[in-house]
């Protein structure tokens, strides 16, 4: 048994608006973070008159270190605070890569600052490297707010660990996810020392307010939208499991009801973090896209059994609250910028392309979707796939292995075959990391704009 669901009123009429693309504010965003960064600098320069012999050189690069890592540290809580007009319009993996790159070198500094600051210490005392781990150990019995700083340190090298590639590969999703969530602790500890113990809050009463309401405005960021705003969401809408249907074997469509759907403001092509209140499900959220346009009163995700989570989700029964933060991503329409818009899907990355496949303005001939899997038979939705190109004039294209298993070619040439104004295109993808990256090559061959390439990946 396979579902079909139409999208009704309001997906016909998203087909006849106007085509508005929207900037991406990345560029500003990261404009800004240097310029903090440079008035983190500039506290230092403007509190230090001079500096003087080795001792006063390490110290100095201790206190550059600390000033630049606390600074990091408000942004890395930012990146995970799940602000819409991050999540939303740069994108969730945009920011989840930020957030990876900037927890890298907020480690990085936070370790060359404790290094070096315990080391200038030392010197200072007539000690030398060798004597570092005592002076470390002295300096957290002796100092305000030291021991809860160290330890928030160890926590922030735990979360780093588990976040090594390798390591979070092989570690179910739940977990390191929960272990994540240490960062919390991690940058509440360690705040405290910053101001206690660093010299350019002592003598600045006026930088002291301001990282104050850093950490301050990062606090209410995290507490309104990751905490306040789910609560209103989900009381306000009320979801539960409809019904549970294989659309193909090893995936399955959940439906799920409520009230005012519509008002949640979920756009085709964006996801939810979804926690089913189910045995064995309540502690796990997880990231599954909408496969259709989002209806007043249904909303429906497509998932292939890949873990444990996704594959628990065909035992779920009608009835089961559901508990929803979002909507996020920004792989909608408001990314467009051209006429023509060729969709790319790879296995179960189908799913916001089908939601797009239906929504996207566009006149016939304008959209077309090419649908990649291992088999026909793994094609899943292909029959409300077949229904939306009629319907709209679209053009429907699936390229799936040969008998002997040999893989379709998806280069630039086979591209430019099959569709001649490829470059005049903007496309949309989604799929696996393998397949998304050799299907950008070919069409940046193809002379597809690297800017007129949309994808995001949901593997967060």
């Amino acid at each position: 048994m396979t579902s079909t669901l139409a999208g009704g009123r309001a997906a016909r009429r998203q087909t006849m608006r106007r085509i508005r693309p929207r900037r991406s504010p990345a560029v500003p965003l990261l404009t800004a973070v240097w310029g903090g960064a440079a008035g983190v600098v500039w506290l230092w320069w403007m509190n230090t008159p001079s500096v003087d012999g080795t001792a006063g050189r390490v110290l100095n690069a201790g206190r550059i270190t600390g000033l630049l890592a606390g600074y990091l540290m408000a942004l890395v809580v930012l990146q995970m605070a799940r602000v819409p007009a991050l999540e939303r319009r740069v994108g969730s993996d945009r920011v989840a890569r930020w957030h990876a790159m900037t927890g890298r070198y907020t480690l990085c500094l936070v370790l060359a600052h404790v290094f070096l600051t315990m080391w200038g210490y030392a010197l200072l005392g007539g000690k030398s490297l060798g004597d570092i781990v005592a002076q470390t150990v002295e300096s957290v019995g002796q100092l305000p707010d030291m021991g809860k700083a160290a330890i928030g340190t160890g926590l922030l090298v735990v979360v780093g660990l588990v976040s090594i590639g390798p390591v979070r590969r092989r570690m179910p999703y739940d977990t390191w996810y929960h272990v994540h969530l240490l960062t919390y602790a991690a940058v509440f500890l360690t705040f405290w020392h910053q101001i206690t113990t660093g010299n350019d809050f002592a003598v600045e009463p006026a930088a002291r307010t301001f990282w104050y309401g850093l950490y301050g405005a990062v606090t209410a960021l995290v507490i309104w939208y990751r905490i306040l705003t789910p609560i209103r969401l989900n009381l306000r809408h009320r979801m539960r499991v409809e019904a549970v249907i294989e659309e193909t074997p090893g995936i399955v469509s959940v439906l799920i009801g409520g009230k005012r759907l519509h008002r949640m403001g979920a756009e085709a092509g964006q996801f939810f973090r979804w926690r089913f209140l189910a045995p064995g499900m309540r502690f796990s959220s997880h990231p599954y896209s909408l496969s259709a346009a989002p209806r007043p009163d249904l909303l429906r995700i497509t998932v292939k059994a890949i873990g444990d989570h996704s594959a628990g989700l065909r035992e779920l029964t009608p009835g089961t609250r559901v508990w929803a933060e979002g909507p996020y991503g920004a792989l909608t329409a408001s990314r467009r910028s051209r006429g023509k818009v060729l969709l790319v899907a790879g296995g179960v990355g189908i799913t916001p392309m089908r939601a797009l496949f239906e929504t996207l303005p566009g006149a016939a001939g304008d959209i077309t979707l090419l649908y990649r899997a291992n088999s026909t038979q793994d094609l899943a939705l292909w029959g409300e796939l077949a229904k939306i190109a009629d319907e709209r004039g679209a053009r429907l294209m699936y390229a799936v292995n040969s008998p002997d298993g040999e893989r379709p070619d998806i280069s630039a040439e086979s591209l430019r075959r099959k569709i001649a104004d490829i470059d005049r295109h903007d496309v949309f993808m989604c799929g696996p990391p393998g397949f998304a990256q050799s299907v950008y090559e070919a069409l940046r061959d193809a002379g597809v704009p690297a800017r007129r390439i949309h994808h995001e990946s949901f593997e967060m």
